[in-house]
């Protein structure tokens, strides 16, 4: 039911009018950023079909075969071997491709072609899901374009990706989009508080810190993200009122230490939020306006010893710095480095 699926109402209105209409297409292209539900949203297109509730134009979702198209056994990593395959759910007419190793390789998307050719074993048509579809190398990507030039008429191929850009033109040109929007924050929070696993104020700052994306909600470790915001505040701290670069230099370290190496660009990416944050109030927004509502106070007291072109700088030097990664610097210098020229 397209209806239990967050946000998107625009793309959930085209997809009950071209099943109304009977006129899917055979190729759909699923764009939009990481997490927002693109998948989940193919998944549920294809169950119509497999649906043996016909009372509605939808997935009923409570019939065998709508719970059994569900379900697949997938591996836990993404080892080439382990992955190099189509992945059939429960209901054999929905499959799904993902990246094997680094790259979706052109014997799974051969693999596809083959059994697009097939008649539906029990549905009236059978559905590739291929996730992550800008990660096929040439030689898949070449291949696909066969595919599409010629689609079986009971086959339909959708590419789920949030980088549409990189896929070959002749593949997005015969592949209708759905551009998919991030969901609105309070749609993330009331969806957060249905699952009564979380506390009203940790669903409204879970909900401001996705960036519109559900999945990147759920993955979020709010014990870890607020240890870590704390080690950023004091950065702010000590630059706008402590003028303490000792403290700046400890925290560098910190940053930089072993333990830490997996989680180092969360703390960048919290810094930054931190800065937009104080920004902000310093140009007088409201609490709609800021991610760590929680830290309202403490953040408006950094914005009144702010300065707009401060704040701008030191966003641009920690982009910069994060560009200078790709040359393999160290880490633990460049760390340093930002911070002092950030306090200067």
């Amino acid at each position: 039911m397209l209806n239990k699926l967050i946000g998107n109402n625009r793309i959930k209105e085209t997809l009950r009018r071209l099943i109304e209409a009977k006129r899917v297409p055979n190729a759909l292209l699923f764009a939009g950023e990481e997490g927002i539900g693109k998948r989940l949203f193919a998944l549920e297109l294809a169950k119509v079909f497999v649906c043996q509730n016909s009372k509605t134009i939808e997935a009923c979702d409570s019939c065998n075969a709508c719970r059994r198209a569900e379900v697949f056994n997938l591996p836990k990593t993404g080892d080439k071997d382990e992955n190099e395959k189509i992945f059939f759910s429960e209901l054999s007419d929905i499959g799904l491709v993902r990246p094997a190793g680094k790259f979706i390789t052109v014997k799974q998307i051969r693999d596809v072609e083959t059994e697009a050719n097939f008649r539906p074993f029990e549905a009236s048509a059978r559905f590739f899901l291929i996730d992550d579809a800008d990660k096929m190398n040439d030689a898949a990507a070449n291949a696909l374009l066969k595919t599409l030039e010629e689609p079986p008429a009971a086959s339909h191929i959708f590419l789920i990706t949030s980088r549409p850009m990189s896929l070959l033109p002749t593949i997005r040109s015969r592949c209708q989009m759905l551009r998919f929007a991030p969901v609105d924050a309070k749609e993330i929070e009331s969806y957060l508080l249905k699952t009564k696993k979380f506390a009203p104020d940790d669903a409204e700052l879970i909900a401001r810190l996705s960036r519109g994306s559900l999945g990147y909600a759920l993955e979020i470790d709010l014990e870890k993200f607020r240890v870590q915001r704390e080690a950023m505040q004091k950065v702010l701290e000590s630059l706008l009122m402590k003028k303490d670069r000792a403290a700046l230099l400890r925290t560098a370290e910190e940053m930089n230490d072993a333990k830490n190496k997996d989680v180092y660009e969360n703390y960048l990416e919290i810094l930054e939020t931190l800065i937009h944050d104080v920004w902000a109030l310093h140009l007088g927004a409201g609490e709609e306006a800021i991610v760590n509502v929680d830290l309202k106070t403490g953040l408006q007291r950094l914005a009144e010893k702010a300065d707009s072109r401060k704040l701008a700088a030191w966003l641009s030097e920690i982009e910069n710095m994060r560009e200078s990664f790709a040359v393999n610097i160290n880490r633990k210098i460049a760390t340093d480095a930002l911070f002092m020229q950030m306090a200067n």
